[in-house]
């Protein structure tokens, strides 16, 4: 049954039966019963679950056997986590991490890894169709997108859909801030501690080189990358640094 596969991805019918029950009864249910009855029939689904996670109105699971949480996570209202694909590992979500309402964590046969501590907050999309990996204590905010995958479009005379898919992967480090709306796109690594200015585009150059645009500070990354000094103070996230310097001697970053 294409249903079965696309959302239970377990054979047989007992496997249909028993997600069918639990998201007919508990997803849509509002309120604090459908908060401790989600708590409690949730992780029946789950590959594995920690304690005291907390599963908000219309979560919806996909592939849940290949989903494992840890303890102390909030996975907000509206939130998709798809864990789809014929041999990926699927989703892992450590201690503390908080989904934000209306986030999609989708897989497309890749991995998403969001390690203790991650934050990510409302209406995001990290996708993944090989791996993405998020550090600790990373915080995102709303309206970034993550996106582990891209189309070829080497073919100028076929469409985008029907050319290969291809993916390199995208890193993210420990302590990160991506702020609200940034895109990292397919292929890029994110050192420790970097800050990635709102609305900021973050893509690959050729080869293993990285773009940097202006309004992004990246304190130290080790990957090649052109650096630029982090903000002076919190609150110098409205501009970009005017005298950036790159990785060989004097070269600002590109953009």
């Amino acid at each position: 049954m294409k249903y079965a596969s696309l959302v239970v991805g377990r054979p047989g019918l007992a496997a249909l039966i028993k997600h069918e029950l639990i998201v007919t009864l508990t997803q849509a249910r509002p309120g604090a019963l459908g908060l401790a009855l989600r708590r409690l029939v949730y992780p029946w689904l789950l590959g594995s679950c920690g304690r005291n996670v907390v599963f908000g109105q219309n979560v919806v699971l996909r592939h849940p056997h290949k989903i494992q949480i840890g303890s102390n996570v909030v996975v907000d209202d509206n939130c998709l986590l798809d864990a789809k694909g014929e041999s990926n590992r699927g989703i892992r979500i450590g201690d503390g991490v908080f989904v934000g309402r209306n986030t999609i964590l989708s897989c497309k046969n890749g991995d998403i890894e969001l390690a203790d501590g991650t934050n990510i907050g409302f209406n995001c999309e990290v996708f993944s169709a090989s791996r993405v990996t998020v550090g600790p204590s990373s915080l995102i905010a709303a309206y970034s997108y993550i996106i582990g995958g891209d189309h070829d479009f080497s073919d100028p005379s076929a469409p985008v859909l029907v050319q290969a898919r291809k993916s390199a992967g995208v890193t993210i480090g420990a302590g990160v801030w991506l702020g609200a709306g940034v895109k990292i796109l397919d292929g890029v690594a994110i050192g420790d501690h970097a800050i990635v200015g709102a609305g900021a585009v973050v893509r690959p150059l050729c080869g293993s080189k990285r773009e940097l645009c202006t309004r992004c500070w990246w304190p130290h990354n080790g990957l090649g990358a052109p650096r630029a000094r982090p903000p002076e103070r919190s609150g110098d996230l409205g501009a970009p640094r005017a005298k950036a310097k790159g990785v060989r001697g004097g070269e600002a970053p590109r953009i």
